[in-house]
């Protein structure tokens, strides 16, 4: 819906914003207003909001589809994974190449249209496997279940300041340890906690209370259990946003590092906008070699199921977007040197240096997505509980946002910092040669390296779910 109405907006020129007009060679354009802006943004929120629900959901589904009972199941959900990051690759790449040159020659309704054409198509083909699909029957929001956990154990925490017996009676989970049960058509098991409720969390021990003054507020043991999980996985959660946060300098920073370097190959010239080419490939590369050749090797050599478990992963990206960071450091430092040496500091012209040099960071950034993104998706799917999976997987993609949110606090706060005790922002202006933009990619370093070990604490600390039957 969001697509179409942006297509129609884009076809139909009474809908379009006033053509923009020459003025002593500057481009004077007028904003889009009233209902020309509204449906401008109605179909953009709309878009956000469909992707959101897809994002969230077609992940978990796949990999619901899998027999997490056997060792087969478990390997082929985890390979399932890394090709749905493969997949949104090859989406990618179409986007940045194909769709991107048909907006410019042919017109923005025609990218759209070929997008909206697209997502038509993909509901039939999908709707295909419904006969085969393994469902999970919703049995209410899980979010419900964390905001009740939470509002009881504050509440009973407050009624029993002035009481000498905090919680000295528990309302059991009707089930037992050694029990397990079925969700909905899914066939899945998963191991019920025991009556007693665990030592790990025990503010959250203080929800389980018989006879609450409250009774809409009573939790069981496994409710309790469930949200630890929860609360146990938000600390490696917080740990991948400044991962996110690096990410975010391949469509900001990098792009204009790009446009002032020399972006020919050949007789070809290659837009700067198209330079997130290049992660896509790295990952379209790296994916099947990750799931053919890394694995096996790391399940020889480990003598275990996973080869590299979730969190190694995840850790693995981090380490990559640091040196990422002190790669682009490095590049800027060289393409600075050459902007001196050549003297077209203060010119527009192209450096004499390839722009290639910034595909080094995008090797390397590439790299930790596909690391971190896939053990982020695997990992917060197989330790959530089986009524908060969709929840937990979803968390990958909040990541994904709030990273690139922060990145745009974080260059907010240096230029105000810099511009209060420099005078001079680092990262302002019309010439990126007068930016310190290695000084910023420097401080991103720094910045990875803190949250690395942030991620080292709470990843020691983790005990992963079992897994088995």
């Amino acid at each position: 819906m969001g697509l179409l109405l942006l297509t129609v907006q884009a076809h139909t020129r009474s809908l379009k914003p006033p053509t923009c007009v020459l003025e002593d060679g500057i481009a004077s354009c007028r904003e889009d207003e009233g209902g020309k802006a509204v449906m401008l943004f109605a179909g953009l929120y709309i878009v956000a909001l469909g992707v959101g629900g897809i994002k969230g959901s077609l992940a978990p589904h796949g990999a619901e589809q899998y027999d997490e009972t056997t060792q087969l199941g478990r390997k082929q959900r985890s390979a399932f994974f890394n090709y749905y990051v493969f997949c949104l690759s090859c989406g990618a790449l179409i986007a940045v190449t194909f769709v991107v040159w048909i907006e410019d020659n042919k017109g923005w309704q025609w990218g759209f249209g070929i997008s909206t054409a697209t997502i038509l198509l993909s509901i039939p083909i999908f709707l295909l496997g419904s006969p085969f699909y393994r469902n999970k029957i919703p049995t209410g929001s899980p979010l419900t279940t964390i905001f009740k956990v939470l509002t009881a154990a504050i509440f009973n925490t407050c009624k029993s300041k002035n009481s000498s017996n905090a919680v000295t009676e528990v309302h059991s989970s009707p089930t037992c340890s050694n029990e397990s049960r079925d969700e909905g058509n899914s066939n899945v098991k998963e191991k019920v906690p025991s009556q007693k409720p665990t030592e790990d969390i025990k503010f959250l021990n203080r929800a389980l209370r018989n006879n609450p003054a409250y009774p809409i507020v009573q939790c069981t043991v496994k409710e309790v259990e469930e949200v630890k999980i929860v609360v146990k996985i938000f600390p490696i959660f917080m740990s991948t946003i400044m991962l996110n946060c690096c990410l975010a300098q391949l469509s900001t920073f990098s792009v204009q590092q790009a446009a002032t370097m020399n972006t020919k190959l050949g007789s070809l010239k290659v837009p700067p906008a198209s330079l997130p080419v290049f992660p896509v490939i790295f990952i379209l590369i790296l994916a099947p070699v990750y799931n053919h050749v890394i694995i096996p090797f790391a399940r020889k050599v480990t003598k275990s199921e996973m080869g590299i478990t979730h969190l190694q992963r995840i850790g693995t990206g981090l380490i990559l977007s640091i040196v990422a960071m002190a790669v682009a450091a490095l590049v800027e430092i060289k393409r600075k040197r050459v902007a001196v040496n050549s003297g077209l500091v203060n010119s527009s012209e192209p450096l004499p240096i390839t722009f290639l040099w910034v595909a080094l960071q995008y090797l390397f950034l590439g790299s930790a997505d596909l690391f971190t993104l896939a053990g982020m998706m695997e990992f917060f799917f197989t330790d959530a509980p089986l009524s908060m999976r969709s929840l937990a997987t979803s968390l990958s993609w909040a990541s994904l946002a709030m990273g690139y949110y922060f990145s745009t606090v974080l260059v907010s706060i240096v230029n105000n910092i810099t511009s209060t005790y420099r005078h001079t922002p680092w990262l302002f202006g019309s010439n990126l040669n007068h930016y310190h933009l290695e000084r910023f990619y420097w401080l991103m370093c720094i910045l990875g390296g803190l949250n690395f070990l942030h991620f080292l604490f709470w990843a020691a600390r983790y005990k992963y779910r079992s897994t088995g039957p």
